[in-house]
This record gives C-alpha cells, structure tokens and sequence, in this order.
C-alpha cells in the first residue's frame, strides 16, 4: 500500500517527472566531478580478473552485438564525453576514454538507487515495476562500460 494514495494518472505523471528528475539530477552532478577523480585508479571501478579484461561482458551477453543501440546521454546534456568512439589512439587518449566509462559507470549505478522510493506513490506492483525499470535501464549500460574499458585496459596497462 503506498503511503500517498494518488490517482493512476498522476502517479504515471509523477514516475515520469520523477525519473526524468533523477537522470538528469544523477547525470549533472557525476558530470560536474572532476576528471581526475576518474584518472585515479580505484577500487570502485577496478577490472577485476574474472572479467577477463571485458571478454565475460561479451561472453555473457554478445556486447558487441547491442552495444551501438545504446544512445550517449552526451546527447540530452549536450556536455561530457562522448563514447560512441574513441577520439584518438594515443594511450592519453586511451585512459581519458576508460577514465569517461567510470564516470558512465558511476552516473549508471546512482541512477538505480532512487527507484525504492517508488514505492512512497506507487501500488506495491508498480513500485517493483520502478526497479525492474531502474535495473534493465541502467544494467545494460553499466555492462557496456565495464566490457569498453576491460579491453581498454589491457592496451594501457603497464603490467602487460
């Protein structure tokens, strides 16, 4: 039972607002981070062996396939990187590329920690709905940028 009882209209209204509000909200602030904070090696964003420098991404779900479906959020704030390629193969340009996919990877990750608070508006189902919707938006993309920079990793990597 939701704590606010609306009706359906305007809860279908509010989800919408309300997750439009927290893309954007999530996306500026992680844009407005500094690009050395992605630079850095950290734990948060290590490739970890059993990825396999990006090779389970495409094992598990065939990346290369889908990957060119997803849309750059570059093209709704019109600011940050875009990723739909490399803008150079100079290994500077290598790591700022990897150094981007943490920023993609992070603004994914913050952006599925709204969705519970669905449940305050919407009937029980629909609050797992909002989830659902939150995980199958932003897993994908969270994938991609794991898979990118595993490979990228592997060319810029002083322990090769």
């Amino acid at each position: 039972m939701p704590i606010i009882s609306l009706p359906v209209i305007w809860i279908i209204l509010i989800d919408i607002i309300a997750w439009t509000f927290f893309h954007l909200l999530i996306s500026v602030i992680c844009l407005k981070l500094s690009s050395t904070f992605f630079l850095r090696e950290s734990y948060w964003f290590k490739i970890f062996w059993w990825e396999k420098s990006g090779k389970l991404w495409q094992k598990l779900f065939r990346v290369k396939r889908w990957k060119g479906l997803i849309l750059d959020g570059t093209i709704f704030l019109k600011k940050g990187y875009d990723k739909k390629g490399l803008h150079g193969t100079k290994i500077s340009d290598l790591k700022t590329f990897a150094a981007e996919t943490k920023r993609a990877e992070l603004t994914h990750w913050l952006s599925i920690l709204p969705a519970p608070l669905f449940f305050l508006w919407n009937p029980l189902w629909a609050g797992w709905a909002m989830i659902l919707y939150a995980l199958l938006f932003n897993l994908p993309i969270i994938v991609v940028q794991r898979y990118n920079r595993g490979r990228i990793t592997t060319i810029t990597s002083p322990n090769k």
